[in-house]
């Protein structure tokens, strides 16, 4: 684990055309320790050894949560990302997602996939329930998302990202995002399609590895639109832990989670959420293709 020392700053993101990002407020936080790098599937392995744990992907799904849906379609998995094999409108994710029986983080395309000398790479689709019980079983918990985001920015208050404002510094990619026609198309610039081992790209400022992109990370605040406005009208918000109910107007029954830093799906045709003061949600109950997590412990 890195220390962090703690300190104010301004959280948010001014211009990156995501409302729910504004508008830029103050932020202090303590000084904790995070993660070096997202949980690996080396790591949740030995966690999973450990404690018997079967995640959520690989339960089958209640039918109390799923009315209406027949028996035989309620079966483990989870969803995967599936390349259209051309170019596709932005305004329906369903092309391009695709729920995957027998997916899990042990088998992350499904039956026949496996996790087989990717011991360094980022653990995938994880659920918030299955990171937060990563966390009580490793001593620790999920990062507040002002934790993340002070973290993530490594120092540099008011950049755009993690590495600071240029998104190519040097010419060279500095995180494991998407290049090429989205989403039919990975250029690989960076040398990856899919995820990368968690310390493929340089650290931030505090030493931190994959702040900004390879896969998102869950944090412990439920996600709302406008907590960001109601923070701003107390001034300076000393450690805020997020709202105490979740609301996200395009899906109101669905409660869902902060999650940071964006992945390698993300790209500046659709989703920039790379920008460090960006913001991702999820549905507690799901993971995906690109959802990990990292930990942090209170100094």
């Amino acid at each position: 684990m890195i220390r962090i020392p703690g300190g104010t700053f301004h959280m948010g993101c001014a211009d990156c055309g995501m409302p729910d990002a504004e508008p830029v407020h103050l932020v202090a936080v303590d000084p904790f320790w995070m993660d070096e790098t997202p949980v690996t599937n080396k790591q949740f392995a030995e966690f999973v050894a450990a404690t018997g744990y079967v995640t959520i992907a690989e339960r089958i799904p209640d039918s109390k949560d799923y009315p209406g849906v027949p028996v035989d379609k309620l079966v483990p998995g989870s969803a995967c990302f599936r390349p259209p094999s051309r170019p596709v409108p932005l305004d329906n994710p369903n092309a391009w997602w695709a729920y995957q029986p027998g997916a899990s983080w042990k088998r992350p395309e499904g039956p026949g996939s496996s996790v087989q000398g990717k011991d360094d790479h980022p653990v995938v689709h994880i659920a918030w329930d299955d990171a937060q019980a990563y966390a009580t079983w490793a001593g620790k918990r999920l990062p507040t998302e002002a934790e993340y985001e002070f973290a993530a920015r490594g120092g540099q208050d008011g950049k755009h990202f993690a590495w600071g404002d240029d998104l190519k510094p040097g010419g060279r990619w500095p995180a494991n995002i998407w290049q090429g026609q989205f989403p039919s198309q990975d250029a690989g610039e960076d040398g990856y399609r899919g995820t990368s081992p968690v310390k493929a790209f340089p650290p931030n400022g505090y030493g931190l590895y994959d702040v900004g992109g390879n896969v998102w990370q869950w944090c412990s605040d439920w996600y709302r639109p406008d907590y960001f406005a109601r923070l701003n009208a107390q001034g300076i918000a000393h450690n805020p832990t997020g709202p105490s109910d979740s609301l996200d107007p395009q899906e109101p029954g669905i409660p869902k989670r902060v999650q940071k830093g964006g992945s390698f799906l993300c790209s500046d045709q659709y989703c920039a959420r790379y920008h460090v003061g960006s913001r991702g949600r999820g549905a507690a109950d799901s993971g995906g293709t690109n959802v990990g997590f990292r930990c942090v412990r209170s100094a």
